[in-house]
């Protein structure tokens, strides 16, 4: 198989995560005989640096033109500190996701049990957590109509959503929930909100095409609180675009650490893959950060190309990682590895060698 990724490494710490989600790639495309071909640019500061713009026409085009969009990360402490700033790193992905029509964000919580101890929960608590956040992405307060005041006293954010917009983003919800535990979850704030009492109408009526499928519904602020006491409980998250930006922001906690979680956006040309957490530019260069994430990103690429054995493959790789107690600092392992170390672990466990424990914590060769 021959595809064509777009690679946005961004700023901070995305290029070195990328870096790893390029060897895995590579090790993928060696073993099972396909052919990626990378077409890098930029997006975000460094995009601002050199071009004045957080999203250049160069960068969209090459992503209107491949077949998967894979991203590091966004954002510069430079621009975060002035409310005035006209110019911001987080608008380019904010036009990507427009552009590109990325309307379905998919983001996978799972708990694993080498890690549970790193979780400011107790541990019962999160056991056992598996699901997966379905954020409704380009409509909503986010993209609605805006507004200031001539003196600067008020202002105005408006939410608007289209049965359409919810239909669509239901589809891939609903279709998740038959291959899982077959449970949607609606979150919303239909008590008070006109748009999510639409949401929630809206879905009742589409839950009627998915019979086997069990479908509930939580307030939004009960959903936060349940996210915290009992996560378990959760297979298929369905909610708008603000909603499930802070949601899946808070389920990212769960795992104890941002840099284990990927995330997937679905759009109607073209799909994006990136891990959920920030640019940690107080990282960047000190190849300390945690690739999983990233690399978990690629796995889901390769699902959503029919690639089920491949994507397999560094799931297991990164599990064997796990259960060996190999990672980078911020997961406290038995043995601890360097950003890039680790994606040099996991794409030669990918290439079918095995990894000797002794050469890894003597910090050379990991081919026995």
């Amino acid at each position: 198989m021959k595809k064509k990724i777009a690679v946005l490494a961004g700023d901070g710490i995305g290029p070195e995560v990328i870096a790893q989600g390029l060897k895995v790639l590579d090790a993928i495309a060696e073993r099972y005989g396909h052919e990626f071909q990378y077409f890098h640019a930029d997006i975000g500061a460094k995009a601002i640096k050199n071009t004045g713009v957080p999203l250049p026409e160069a960068t969209l085009k090459i992503c209107m033109e491949t077949d998967a969009i894979l991203l590091g990360a966004i954002g510069d402490p430079q621009y975060d500190n002035s409310p005035d700033v006209k110019i911001r790193p987080e608008q380019g992905l904010l036009e990507l996701r427009k552009s590109l029509g990325l309307y379905c964000n998919i983001r996978p919580v799972k708990t694993y049990k080498k890690l549970l101890h790193l979780s400011p929960l107790k541990k019962e608590y999160i056991e056992g957590v598996d699901m997966i956040i379905y954020r409704e992405l380009t409509g909503g307060i986010y993209f609605g109509e805006k507004g200031k005041s001539a003196d600067g006293k008020s202002a105005f954010d408006t939410c608007s959503y289209e049965v359409k917009e919810i239909e669509r983003i239901a589809k891939h919800a609903f279709e998740a929930a038959m291959r899982r535990r077959k449970k949607v979850t609606l979150v919303d704030k239909a008590n008070v909100l006109k748009t999510s009492q639409l949401w929630r109408s809206t879905i009742i009526d589409y839950a009627k095409k998915y019979p086997e499928v069990s479908l509930d519904f939580m307030y939004v602020d009960n959903a936060a609180m349940q996210l915290v006491l009992a996560p378990a409980q959760f297979d298929v998250i369905l909610t708008g675009n603000m909603f499930g930006d802070i949601l899946s922001d808070t389920s990212s906690v769960l795992v104890g650490s941002l840099g284990m979680l990927p995330s997937s956006s679905v759009g109607q040309k073209t799909s994006l893959f990136e891990p959920i957490h920030g640019s940690y530019p107080q990282a960047a260069g000190k190849d300390i950060a945690n690739p999983i994430a990233t690399i978990k990103s690629v796995e889901l690429m390769l699902q959503s190309m029919g690639l089920y054995k491949e994507a397999l493959t560094i799931g297991n790789a990164i599990g064997h990682c796990l259960t060996k107690g190999i990672g980078t600092p911020d997961i406290n392992p038995a043995i601890e590895y360097s950003c890039s170390q680790l994606g040099d672990v996991i794409a030669t466990i990918i290439g079918g060698f095995e990894v000797n424990l002794d050469k890894l914590q003597q910090g050379v060769s990991t081919i026995i």
